[in-house]
């Protein structure tokens, strides 16, 4: 599975991101041509070579009129005309001739940052005001990011814990702490710690961009890399102020949510599961177990991906009697998947075909089958027959 994986030991920024994936790319000149020729007012996107306690890596900028701005924390300011509302930020982004996944999701990293902010002020998202973050470069920032995934399409994005920083940062609206508070809201949920470093490590555009991308932060998993990018900060710490990202193959994860029941009906055992099929688990199974008591009981499995972790434990919660539930963490091997269509004397047939490790198979699909049995008036295997041999 082609998996990124993120090192936040120096925090996030959206230039450190940028820089980190244009490493990854192997057609960065390109990229970096499509975000200059975007209609945004003086911008000019500029990568270039920048060192960090002996470490190569790559700096972006963005240049406003020729000065680059920098990015720092941000407050709101309600009815100030001198910054930008989430429609005008919607209006700028929509204007940019992108590809229409990459517009969603600039979109909505900066519809989580203005939540975020509404939150924090309580204030309507509608009277939200951006002050550094409303500036094009974290715009452009955001819009990179954006492309860059958009681009690299990784199948799994993981990463460390966020190291935010300590400290305090002055901002539009004065000095305030580390994290500052819409940093700190956006980064609800995700693990997170202040080091020894004294500053902002963690912008409020580099926690809104981990926060839509980033599914499962922890340690890094077993990794097959393939290539690594790193992105200078444009700050100099004792130690080297750099964003890694890591790109390559991890094998096929999948969550293992485990639970004994006592008390439950045959029917909603098969409710429940049947529920949690089409609710998207990957598989969902009952097996027969002696409980404490000498009573007869039931164990439940239901195997997801680990993004569906959180959804399919509501769903056992409320579909089943169970008060707690176990989880383990499986690797899974499986083989590429195609479908293809047999055009049989009785009408098309779809076939699965599973192919890797030295091995191929086909299969064709059980319901167009049994049809196919049913009005040729043959068996089951004789219709499988048929298709074997136009397979």
């Amino acid at each position: 599975m082609k998996t990124l994986y993120f090192d936040l030991s120096m925090g996030a920024a959206g230039d450190m991101l940028s820089a980190s994936l244009f490493q990854l790319t192997g057609n960065s000149d390109e990229i970096l041509r499509k975000i200059n020729s975007l209609p945004l007012p003086g911008i000019e996107a500029v990568l270039e070579q920048r060192e960090k306690c002996g470490i190569q890596g790559l700096h972006y900028k963005v240049l406003i009129h020729g000065r680059e701005e920098g990015e720092h924390s941000h407050e709101y300011s309600p009815g100030h005309h001198g910054h930008s509302s989430l429609g005008d930020i919607e209006a700028l982004i929509s204007s940019c001739s992108l590809p229409e996944p990459v517009l969603h999701d600039a979109l909505e990293v900066y519809r989580l940052l203005a939540r975020a902010e509404s939150s924090v002020h309580g204030v309507p998202v509608e009277q939200i005001h951006f002050h550094e973050v409303g500036s094009i470069d974290a715009v452009v920032d955001i819009i990179t990011v954006c492309l860059l995934m958009h681009e690299l399409s990784p199948e799994y994005v993981c990463a460390s814990p966020v190291h935010v920083g300590s400290g305090t940062v002055r901002c539009a609206h004065g000095i305030l702490p580390v994290p500052a508070p819409a940093t700190a809201e956006l980064l609800k949920g995700i693990p997170c710690y202040s080091g020894d470093i004294s500053g902002e490590l963690c912008t409020p555009t580099g926690a809104a961009l981990l926060k839509y991308f980033v599914k499962d932060f922890g340690p890094m998993p077993e990794l097959r890399t393939e290539r690594i990018g790193c992105g200078m900060g444009s700050k100099d710490f004792p130690r080297a102020n750099c964003l890694r990202a890591l790109l390559g193959e991890t094998g096929d994860q999948a969550v293992e949510l485990c639970c004994n029941v006592d008390d439950m009906s045959g029917e909603a055992v098969g409710f429940a599961l049947e529920h949690f099929m089409a609710q998207g688990a990957l598989d969902a199974w009952w097996e027969s177990l002696g409980m404490k008591k000498s009573r007869p009981g039931l164990r439940l499995t239901v195997l997801c991906r680990s993004e569906d972790r959180d959804r399919m434990l509501s769903l056992i919660f409320r579909y089943t009697s169970t008060i707690g539930v176990r989880e383990t963490i499986c690797r899974r091997y499986i083989l590429r998947r195609e479908k293809s269509s047999v055009q049989t004397p009785w009408g098309p047939v779809m076939v699965k075909r599973s192919l890797g490790y030295g091995t191929e198979k086909a299969k064709p699909e059980y319901e167009e089958l049994r049809q196919l049995a049913l009005e040729a008036g043959i068996s089951l295997d004789e219709a499988r027959a048929v298709v074997d041999k136009l397979t």
